[in-house]
């Protein structure tokens, strides 16, 4: 299935700012995570939706989206290289695949080589992202066979040099071609490129030379985790190859939303729910954070949305930047149900100030019976 354009996705314009990249991502974010949304396609669409952000809030890898799409100078999902040198996708490759060959540029297949490095999402609480916490995962991952130490063969027996590539990894094949006979090199088709031949395997692993298990990991979710964001564990990824190191496991976290408070950043935001009489008047009342119940005083005359800020009340940044505030919002709440007392005061009140309303929803009664009190 072709991919939608990350803008689209989002719902915003190529030309929108960073800010409104994350706030259109925190709110279908919110939307479609698959711990509220239990729709059929939610699943989906959050995870294409998390894809478009992490390209998006990256300049680098953003600008290189704008320029090359999907595709990208070497397949979207690189970002790197370029094309040619390095392990970029060079002429000579270009080359060789016209011809059929593997490359003319090749590795030693018997060099040490890193493992493949492992990602596992993990979905934590609103209050572990911010004050981190210690947990254990489990992950699926490759280990080396014990049967047969990694080598793949029948325990007493070794790997042999191919009989095929005489142990190079590769072998020459002539091509009659509009240019001429040309002669390029291909990955060994017995040994595949290792330049080793397994006689007997290993009944455990196959020949693979190592097996799939799952193992429980300890990690440390750091203080001040962001959704979205990842924790790289060194040295857990795949096992290495011919005595190379192990990859690393990158764990991306998603935070579940809290009921009470909406995170930007370090910041938290708060709504706070008032009467009338509260903000008229003013009043003194408590206030949750993150840290604690904390007091805060209402000021006679406060009016609906009105900003509070609780310094040093919000998250501590994960990378050790201080701690960000919680900024408390007003929300002046009208009754909806009053009963008689109530309204008669209301009258006396809008009486004295000036301003008497045409109530409505009243009886024909009421409304003769105050004009008569008006009069």
């Amino acid at each position: 299935m072709e991919k939608r354009d990350y803008y689209e996705v989002l719902g915003v314009s190529k030309t929108a700012s960073q800010d409104e990249i994350k706030k259109a991502y925190r709110k279908l974010s919110k939307q479609y995570h698959p711990d509220i949304n239990k729709e059929a396609g939610a699943a989906d669409k959050f995870k294409e939706i998390s894809e478009a952000y992490e390209v998006l809030s990256d300049q680098e890898k953003r600008a290189q989206y704008d320029q090359f799409g999907h595709a990208g100078p070497q397949g979207f999902g690189g970002f790197g290289g370029g094309f040619s040198g390095g392990d970029g996708f060079g002429f000579e490759d270009i080359f060789s695949s016209f011809f059929g060959g593997g490359g003319g540029r090749r590795r030693d297949p018997n060099a040490p080589r890193k493992g493949n490095d492992l990602q596992y999402s993990m979905t934590i609480e609103f209050e572990e992202a911010v004050f981190g916490k210690e947990k254990e995962i489990e992950v699926s991952k490759d280990e080396i066979c014990d049967t047969c130490d990694g080598s793949g063969a029948k325990p007493g027996t070794s790997p042999v040099k191919c009989s095929q590539c005489q142990g190079h990894g590769q072998i020459n094949v002539t091509q009659d071609t509009p240019f001429g006979r040309v002669q390029t090199k291909r990955t060994c088709p017995v040994c595949e490129g290792t330049g080793k031949e397994i006689k007997e395997k290993c009944s455990t692993c196959s020949g693979r030379g190592r097996v799939t298990k799952r193992k429980k990991i300890k990690i440390t979710i750091p203080a001040g985790v962001d959704d979205g964001q990842q924790l790289r564990v060194s040295g857990q990824g795949e096992p290495g190859v011919n005595g190379g190191p192990p990859g690393d496991l990158y764990v991306v976290f998603r935070v579940k939303p809290d009921s009470r408070f909406e995170r930007d950043g370090d910041d938290i935001y708060y709504t706070l729910p008032l009467t009338f009489a509260q903000a008229a008047l003013g009043d003194e009342v408590e206030i949750p954070t993150v840290q604690g119940k904390v007091k805060l005083k209402i000021p006679a005359g406060t009016q609906s949305a009105t900003k509070f800020r609780l310094k040093g009340k919000g998250v501590k940044n994960v990378h050790g930047y201080g701690i960000g505030d919680q900024h408390v919002i007003v929300k002046v709440i009208t009754p909806k149900k009053l009963t008689e007392k109530q309204k008669q005061l209301l009258r006396e009140f809008a009486e004295i100030s000036g301003d008497i309303p045409e109530e409505q929803g009243s009886s024909l009664f009421d409304k003769l019976r105050n004009k008569i009190k008006g009069d």
